[in-house]
């Protein structure tokens, strides 16, 4: 296992949460490129990659930060206890962001990104404790065959009352039902019938994060940097390709539904991008290259160093703007510019981004790093 901090997992993770905030802070949501927003339902773009990288970035942390100590011998249960009360928090933060500033418990929205984390970080804490890469990718393999028979073979009511098996359009899914009869009136609230962080859909989200176990245990493997970089990038293609055959055969690449394909597609392509960081940062025989590139990635360094902490001030701060009604003034001088409205949009997530560097960069001059 490596000795050291990688360098690339933290560059990884700073692209990972800069892109997020660049597509949940545009300018105007009717004037999107169509890659910096979700796909309306099949399909996939760049935006789509994100949360499974978040998901894979955290299993390979939690391999690297507790693979060891367990496969050590060290106290299996304090470990677990550590890694429930650090999910315990982030789903309270996540509930909290939800919340906030209205408190209508009533209403509130429970599911959200970072109570997804937390459910995957909860849920796959004792798999990676207490289990062998065998074993958890026979979890990964059981977790997805499960998901996929409720989803194509379950018969249940859609939001419309038909009841039918193996539908996977909006509100008429198998999750969407589940999410509905245990969460009923706080679900997403655009939707009402269906959430995109649903309760059944984290099933394959766990198997995003136990993917990025394994690709952790695969940086503690008795290979050479150049080893271990082309193997990830050669699985990174393979898995894409299984992904798109998955795509055609089984169910169709969805982020909403979180479907087989989509997790095995993302996941290729988090191999891909994290390979190609891991070579640039921390494998290649180059230390001129190894040093160029670090410099060109320290923003994403930095970004990384607090991912968790930004996302949510990110989130507070978008909170506050739109209650308070800043939403028109902030953006109306960006809007006037004289380019097209899309860019313009654009234009006002990236100063939202810039900002959000800006308390980055001084979290990371102080050296004040929040861990949760």
């Amino acid at each position: 296992m490596p000795s050291q901090r990688l360098l690339s997992l933290d560059a990884f993770r700073g692209f990972t949460i800069a892109a997020m905030l660049l597509v949940n802070n545009p300018g105007d949501w009717g004037n999107l490129y169509s890659q910096l927003a979700h796909a309306d339902w099949h399909g996939w773009t760049f935006t789509d990659w994100i949360f499974p990288f978040f998901l894979f970035i955290g299993g390979v942390s939690m391999t690297l930060s507790l693979g060891r100590q367990a496969d050590a011998g060290a106290d299996r249960p304090a470990l677990l206890a550590r890694l429930w009360r650090r999910a315990a928090l982030i789903f309270a933060i996540g509930l909290f962001l939800n919340l906030f500033p209205a408190f209508d418990f009533a209403t509130v929205r429970i599911p959200g990104v970072l109570q997804r984390i937390a459910l995957c970080t909860a849920l796959a804490a004792p798999i990676v404790v207490y289990f062998g890469w065998r074993a958890q990718l026979g979890w990964i393999a059981a977790l997805l065959a499960l998901y996929s028979g409720v989803m194509l073979l379950l018969p249940v009511p859609g939001a419309d009352g038909a009841i039918a098996a193996g539908v996977l359009e909006k509100g008429g899914d198998a999750a969407s039902w589940i999410d509905r009869m245990l969460m009923p009136g706080h679900l997403w609230a655009p939707a009402k019938t269906w959430d995109p962080e649903g309760l059944f859909t984290t099933v394959p989200a766990l198997c995003s994060q136990l993917f990025g176990v394994l690709a952790g245990r695969w940086l503690a493997a008795h290979v050479d940097d150049a080893g271990r970089t082309v193997w990830m990038l050669l699985a990174g293609l393979a898995f894409v390709l299984a992904g798109a055959m998955l795509d055609v055969v089984l169910m169709p690449v969805n982020k909403s539904l979180w479907t087989t394909s989509f997790c095995v597609m993302t996941t290729g392509w988090a191999l891909l991008v994290f390979g190609a960081f891991y070579w640039l940062l921390d494998a290649a025989p180059s230390t001129a290259l190894r040093a160029r590139a670090a410099a060109l990635a320290r923003p994403l360094v930095i970004f990384g160093m607090n991912a968790l902490f930004l996302y949510a001030l990110s989130g507070l701060a978008a909170n506050a703007i739109g209650h308070f009604g800043w939403s028109a003034a902030l953006y109306a001088p960006i809007a006037a510019l004289p380019v097209s409205p899309k860019a313009a949009s654009l234009l006002h997530a990236v100063a939202f981004v810039l900002a959000m560097f800006a308390v980055a960069w001084g979290m990371w001059r102080r050296r004040w790093f929040i861990k949760v």
